[in-house]
């Protein structure tokens, strides 16, 4: 019997998220998971008139892939695939994890190989065309958040169903102050980090680009940034885990990297001249993600928390940097990881991770719980 939970985050993603007409395409990508929730989304797309397609993605299959994967070989995939992206109205990817391991061990370089040919391609579903990308409570998933199933999937329709509406307004008062901000501070444990985000463009996600979501975000001028920042949330990238990374900044480039794996840090950080400077700051909101289970989708939107993005910039907060990499690595600044302060110019507006910026209170959990 189907979760009838699914009928409502299916709605939440044709009508809010996609915004999707009649007559439009809709490309769905179902990549491990999700069959459930990918067929009542084209139920409804299909009632509204709309044209949904879809491919299935298998974890092992796409090893096998990458692991005779060449330059040759990318472009003749991205001749393929190319169309369907470009072409469709809207993108959706159902990210079903079933084994995170799974390309561990596929060598980084054909991967980077992969990413560098389909670069183009990544940045229009991330900035052209209309696309979100969705979580499917899985086994794996729920043992990466230490629960089990059943509670996972509660938390993960509690955190996917809110009013999405409702965070967009409460929103724009830091969107407009970031608009006005040129110096950005931000200080804590291990961390003194400064940088300007004068005239880079600033954006909300707010349920339109991801669900769950929830963050403002930037840029800053690409050689700005200068200090030390430590991350203290635990990040898998390619199949790797890294905990307490450590970057030092110098006129924006990353001088100095370490983590508990610092070679294969610094590996990631090597693969192009843009993986050592920053492409995306962001402020996550979202009052119901409060602890860390290693999935970017949802830790990034940890109430209290920011990222700072090694790599690629969103176009519609574009400094110009350009790489294969874009890592979301998150702090998180509530007292009991360690507190921390977020200054605009000399100004505090957020202080172990509650707003206190007085145009801001809004932002903070319980208002935006608040019916």
């Amino acid at each position: 019997m189907q979760d009838p939970r699914l009928a409502k985050i299916a709605d939440n993603l044709i009508t809010y998220s996609l915004d999707l007409q009649k007559g439009e395409t809709l490309y769905i990508e179902v990549r491990g998971e999700g069959l459930p929730l990918a067929k009542e989304v084209m139920r409804q797309a299909q009632a509204k008139g709309a044209y949904p397609f879809y491919r299935i993605i298998h974890p092992s299959l796409q090893r096998e892939l990458f692991m005779g994967m060449t330059e040759e070989y990318a472009s003749r995939l991205k001749e393929i695939e190319e169309p369907m992206f470009t072409k469709a109205d809207a993108f959706l990817a159902i990210n079903g994890v079933i084994n995170d391991t799974e390309l561990s061990d596929v060598p980084v370089e054909r991967r980077q190989v992969y990413g560098k040919v389909m670069r183009e391609i990544f940045r229009h579903v991330d900035n052209i065309s209309k696309g979100c990308l969705i979580n499917y409570p899985t086994w794996a998933l729920a043992q990466k958040a230490n629960m089990s199933l059943e509670a996972f999937e509660d938390f993960y329709f509690g955190v996917c169903s809110i009013d999405y509406a409702k965070m967009y307004q409460a929103s724009i008062p830091l969107h407009e102050l970031m608009q006005q901000t040129d110096r950005v501070r931000i200080t804590g444990p291990g961390t003194d980090l400064q940088f300007s985000i004068k005239d880079i463009g600033k954006a909300f996600a707010v349920g339109r680009r991801n669900m769950p979501d929830g963050e403002v975000y930037t840029a800053p001028v690409r050689d700005s940034v200068n200090g030390v920042i430590t991350y203290n949330t635990p990040s898998t990238y390619q199949g790797t885990n890294f905990e307490n990374i450590q970057l030092r900044f110098e006129h924006g480039k990353i001088v100095e990297a370490t983590s508990n794996n610092t070679a294969r840090l610094n590996e990631i950080f090597d693969t192009d001249e843009g993986a050592r400077y920053i492409g995306e700051f962001a402020i996550g909101i979202h009052p119901l993600i409060l602890h860390p289970m290693n999935d970017i989708l949802f830790d990034e939107k940890i109430a209290g928390s920011f990222h700072f993005t090694p790599g690629q910039a969103y176009m519609v907060a574009d400094n110009g940097n350009r790489s294969a990499v874009h890592w979301d690595l998150i702090n998180i600044q509530r007292p009991e990881y360690g507190g921390g302060e977020i200054w605009f110019d000399d100004v505090l507006i957020r202080k172990d991770g509650r707003f206190v910026h007085e145009s801001l209170l809004g932002l903070n959990p319980e208002n935006l719980l608040a019916d």
